[in-house]
């Protein structure tokens, strides 16, 4: 079946039209299915038309212009579920951004000072993008706060814009963290009700389709990792302390047997129950209400080792979810307890400066910010802030592909500025601008979710109303600020993308063989002999944390395979030969995992020189992999006894084999 697909993909490059747009972009173009956030547009309208309200009143339109700029960011940055992160993702940003505008002020107007600060400052926030997501937008902000400051006159002292854009942020914060008192365990107790939701959508597809069930397990893990993400997130501070907090993480650990029962149950070929699926439901339904008591289950009976580990798991979780007080002291993670706060950040900052990805990217960053700050600082030329403005966004690696982003945000920023045109044309300055701004200002989260290029034209003429308060061009801002996009989006293309070989000759192959060696390991040590029963239970809390930890790095992969296909060729081409077995390598350790579950309840364990030839065999295809820039051939093994447990592991590596073979 996969060799079929890649056959169909080499079949229908050949059958591409010249004339039709390329898949890339039409991918870039097309709208996300994700549901319109109506409370973040409803905070992004208050948040920035207040400030530019409160502005006028006090006859300040510029503090007000400030103020909102600064929301604009929070609003942005406000993308987290629970409170305490959110804080995080908008609170110190907005320091870094402070930071960036003070140093972009003292700068303003001194040529080749100007051009030498913007590139230090870029080298700096590129290097800090690398680091996490709370710092890859604090990083953002302070380059983009510093190019503002060194690109537009700010009311004096310097100290004013620093000011009033963190209160700008801040008003973001404060409105986001109204429902706190009200809801303060309410995003990770939904996070883990959806996990089990998902789980339900899981069990309810295994037996059927293979590509729905593959689709309903992907989202099992994407649920599964963004819950432990809030949950551990929380409890690296209140360990033991919080029997709310112990509750959650109690229910959400009980989640794991069920999905790992899940490719047993798939395997077997027939859809499980009703009864089960609904089951589990109304579990998500008890850990959403916090109800407690003693469970009610109507379950079938249960005769194959796959029907016994779903009902055991099933049974297990369902007295987890409606118990009143667990041990808050016996409650462990599927991850790893994260390390002090003081302690990641010194091991973050460690790695930031010792990192070579992490110093490629900022001096790609400083590279091509000061190409665009010479252009407007130094060269008699009638440009702008905004060409280094452009290249502050469309160069950020860990949010897209750089090529992608570029053509995106050219096609964004036109689409805002017909926006902009109008409202600049037809609406008058003054108090007209704050119901203007509700309008603008509601529809940046709900583009946001819908696509890079949707994002982009809904904050293009939010900046332009704001610019225009600030400098007061009016409707001569339009044409020069699309000529000053598309100049910022050819230096990000010839100077950060095609000057760098790594970004277009990428070997995406690399990791994805990495995963197949962790595939390999998994195998090993789910099906490693133990001496005794300690070591028993130590063998299962070490093969659940590796299953976790591969298909967290699996979802990782699949992340990044689907940025490359988003890259013009070699590169997408490349990431379309090898998606495949990608596929591949998540069936491979669901069968493993089904297998285990298989021998746990009552299947005949498998000889370890089958776990080895298994093994030696994902090996082998790793190094494969690792050597290939694209699918070579190779002879499928042998396919095993069909009577062992381990036959649909064969199966699937013996598929993942005839998939590397070349494009015809």
């Amino acid at each position: 079946m996969s060799t079929e697909r890649t056959e169909h993909i080499s079949s229908r490059r050949a059958r591409h039209r010249p004339l039709a747009p390329p898949s890339w972009l039409l991918n870039g173009l097309k709208p996300s299915a994700a549901p319109i956030p109506w409370a973040a547009v409803v905070r992004a309208s208050i948040a920035m038309a207040v400030p530019l309200a409160v502005g006028f009143a006090l006859d300040e339109p510029e503090y007000g212009a400030l103020a909102s700029m600064g929301a604009l960011a929070g609003v942005i940055g406000d993308t987290a579920d629970a409170y305490r992160m959110r804080v995080l993702n908008i609170a110190v940003p907005q320091l870094f951004g402070a930071v960036g505008v003070a140093l972009g002020t003292l700068v303003y107007g001194h040529g080749w000072l100007a051009v030498g600060a913007l590139t230090l400052i870029a080298l700096v926030s590129g290097m800090i993008s690398s680091v996490g997501t709370v710092a890859s937008v604090s990083g953002l902000l302070l380059l983009l706060n510093a190019v503002i400051g060194a690109g537009l006159p700010l009311p004096e002292p310097w100290w004013t814009a620093p000011l009033l854009l963190t209160a700008g942020g801040l008003f973001v914060l404060a409105l986001t963290l109204l429902g706190w008192p009200l809801r303060r365990r309410q995003p990770e107790r939904t996070a883990v009700a959806d996990t089990y939701r998902a789980l339900a959508d899981t069990l309810e597809a295994a037996g059927g389709p293979g590509a729905l069930y593959e689709e309903r397990r992907q989202q099992v893990t994407q649920a599964i990792n963004h819950a432990y993400d809030l949950v551990l997130g929380r409890r690296a501070r209140v360990h033991g302390r919080s029997p709310s907090l112990v509750r959650l993480l109690a229910q959400l650990n009980v989640v794991i047997p069920l999905v790992e029962a899940a490719p047993a149950a798939h395997l077997r070929g027939r859809p499980l129950p009703p009864e089960i699926p609904a089951a589990v439901r109304e579990l998500a339904d008890a850990v959403e209400e916090g109800r407690t008591g003693t469970p009610v289950l109507d379950l079938p009976a249960a005769h194959t080792p796959a029907e016994r580990a779903v009902d055991a798991a099933l049974r297990h979780a369902a007295k987890i979810v409606h118990i009143a007080r667990p041990d808050l002291h016996n409650v462990d993670d599927r991850l790893g307890r994260p390390a002090a706060l003081r302690v990641r950040a010194r091991r973050a900052v460690r790695d930031m400066v010792l990192s070579q990805a992490s110093w490629r990217y900022g001096l790609r960053l400083a590279l091509c910010i000061g190409i665009a700050q010479s252009l407007v600082s130094v060269i008699e030329f009638e440009r702008s802030y905004w060409v280094a403005l452009t290249v502050t966004f469309v160069l950020k690696p860990d949010f897209g592909s750089v090529f992608s982003r570029a053509v995106l945000r050219a096609l964004g920023t036109a689409g805002g500025l017909v926006v902009a045109a109008a409202v600049l044309a037809e609406v008058p300055r003054g108090w007209w601008d704050v119901p203007v701004m509700v309008v603008l200002a509601g529809l940046i989260p709900a583009f946001s979710v819908k696509g890079y290029a949707f994002q982009t034209a809904a904050i293009t003429p939010v900046i332009l109303l704001l610019s225009d308060l600030l400098n007061h061009q009016g409707f001569d801002l339009i044409r020069p600020r699309l000529v000053d996009s598309l100049i910022g989006c050819a230096i990000t293309l010839v100077a950060g993308y095609l000057l760098w070989p790594e970004s277009w000759h990428t070997r995406i192959g690399d990791r994805l063989a990495d995963t197949v060696d962790d595939a390999a390991r998994y195998v090993e040590r789910a099906f490693a002999p133990v001496a005794d029963a300690a070591a028993l239970a130590a063998a299962r809390t070490a093969r659940l944390q590796a299953r976790r930890r591969i298909y967290r790095d699996l979802s990782g992969v699949r992340s990044e395979f689907q940025r490359a296909l988003t890259e013009p060729p070699p590169t997408g081409a490349r990431a379309a030969a090898w998606w495949p077995l990608v596929v591949a390598v998540e069936r491979i350790v669901d069968a493993t995992t089904a297998a285990r579950v298989r021998v746990n309840h009552g299947a005949a364990p498998p000889p370890a020189e089958e776990v080895e030839s298994i093994a030696r065999q994902l090996r082998e295809l790793a190094v494969r992999v690792r050597s290939s820039t694209t699918p070579v051939r190779v002879e499928a093994g042998p396919a095993g006894e069909g009577t062992s447990v381990l036959a649909p592991v064969h199966q699937e590596i013996a598929a993942a084999l005839a998939i590397t073979r070349p494009e015809s």
